[in-house]
């Protein structure tokens, strides 16, 4: 592992506050590969800096955004600094549908640095419908910090694909380590767990997610699980057909 760098998005329920945390729990650890199927802003992948890993998520524009600034950052910092930042350009930005890869990846950057909060939310048919941030929301960091270029160095061992969290869990074996953070939240009615996109992460998603979790675990390799820290996941309930990891802990962190 080397030194981290810094994410170059802004991602909803993003654990840079938590990297330390993460990085203290893992010190002296050594690991053959990590895994990471929820990748979000990939927080956690930039604090460690592994060699060698595996890089997914279910939402196919950010992954899309992954692999061309892994191959192409100086392209993508190029197309940016063409395009103005006020509430106009946002908007056409923000209604353009664009099919080349590369141009779907500068919309998404784009949005990403201008939108409110910078938040990724799309409404029922699949469209980012976030409004205009304004203010001092711009795209500049990613080249004034050498966001991009960094963070394609960083991903040059990776292979980074679109898939659900269960297929790519099954991936890990004896000397990997995985790192899991589901998308939740626990302020809503229907068990509380929602992704930030146009599919639930429902409870039958959680229970996958720790039968995945803890089948990797006995197959040797280590599992880290981020989640909300509420009364149905952390009372330790029995899986059906599943033997016991070989250690279990429940870690409260205080944002």
């Amino acid at each position: 592992m080397s030194d981290s760098i810094k994410p170059f998005l802004k991602w909803p329920g993003g654990k840079r506050w938590l990297a330390h945390y993460i990085q203290a729990l893992l010190a002296g650890h050594k690991f053959e590969r990590y895994f990471e199927p929820f990748l979000g802003g990939g927080a956690i992948f930039f604090a460690l800096r592994p060699t060698s890993a595996i890089l997914s998520d279910i939402n196919p524009d950010l992954i899309n955004i992954y692999k061309q600034v892994k191959y192409r950052p100086r392209k993508l910092l190029e197309r940016l600094q063409e395009i103005k930042v006020n509430k106009r350009a946002y908007l056409c930005m923000r209604s353009y549908e664009p099919e080349c890869h590369r141009e779907r990846a500068v919309r998404f950057l784009y949005l990403n640095r201008t939108a409110f909060a910078g938040m990724y939310r799309l409404d029922q048919q699949g469209r980012f419908n976030v409004p205009y941030g304004g203010g001092s929301r711009t795209p500049a960091i990613l080249w004034r910090d050498n966001l991009l270029v960094n963070a394609s160095r960083a991903l040059k061992g990776a292979t980074i694909l679109t898939a659900d969290f269960e297929k790519i869990i099954a991936m890990a074996s004896e000397g990997d380590l995985v790192y899991c953070d589901p998308t939740y939240t626990v302020a809503h009615n229907n068990n509380g767990f929602i992704r930030y996109n146009e599919h639930n992460f429902s409870w039958k998603d959680q229970i996958r997610l720790a039968e995945a979790s803890l089948s990797a675990a006995a197959r040797g390799a280590s599992v880290l699980v981020s989640n909300a820290f509420h009364k149905e996941l952390t009372t330790g309930q029995k899986l059906d057909n599943h033997p016991p990891a070989n250690k279990i802990e429940v870690l409260k962190v205080g944002h």
